[in-house]
């Protein structure tokens, strides 16, 4: 009985270790683990509620405007979010600009889509094990925390469309990448 007793701890102890092992590789891997700040280590959930949720916003647009592009263009989509924040001439959050209507029109299509809309608003894409997803997510914190100090690559662009599409819009092209179209302000104003 003893030598069954041992044999049985020994095997529920491996089986415990393993477990661990198996929880800290899924948690190393949480895309929402981590991210630096000038050498800094820094825990997605040490930061504020809202910053929480403006990266998720920006993670949202960045899946369902970008998923499949490079990821300079999923960057550049990010900048074009950032842009539109920081220009006054749309909302003043992310979130804001990402769920920004004028009339009728969404600013970014996919909002106004009923599928994206209803997966956003049930939070269905952080209940899966989305890979894609998890790292656009990485992307959007680690832009949401560094982007001040980061390269656009939409160089200053504030819109965009896909290439299959022609808005006809009387703007100045900054630059194309992936299945994008970059413009910059309707001024005339273009960053090179």
């Amino acid at each position: 009985m003893r030598n069954q007793f041992v044999s049985n701890f020994f095997i529920l102890s491996t089986v415990v270790i393993l477990l661990t092992m198996i929880s800290m590789m899924e948690l190393s891997a949480h895309p929402m683990r981590n991210a630096s700040v000038a050498g800094a280590n820094i825990k997605l959930y040490n930061l504020t509620q809202d910053a929480r949720h403006e990266i998720a916003c920006l993670a949202e647009n960045i899946y369902f405007e970008a998923a499949h592009e490079p990821e300079e263009g999923q960057l550049a989509v990010a900048f074009v979010t950032m842009n539109r924040v920081n220009s006054g001439k749309f909302a003043d959050s992310i979130c804001g600009v990402v769920k920004q209507k004028i009339g009728s029109t969404c600013q970014f299509s996919w909002w106004c889509e009923s599928k994206p809309y209803a997966m956003s608003t049930s939070n269905a894409l952080t209940k899966t094990n989305n890979s894609l997803y998890n790292r656009i997510v990485d992307l959007s914190v680690n832009f949401y925390l560094n982007h001040d100090q980061m390269k656009d690559p939409s160089r200053g662009a504030l819109y965009y469309h896909a290439d299959y599409v022609n808005p006809g819009w009387k703007l100045p092209k900054n630059t194309q990448i992936g299945r994008h179209i970059f413009y910059g302000e309707r001024d005339g104003k273009r960053r090179t």
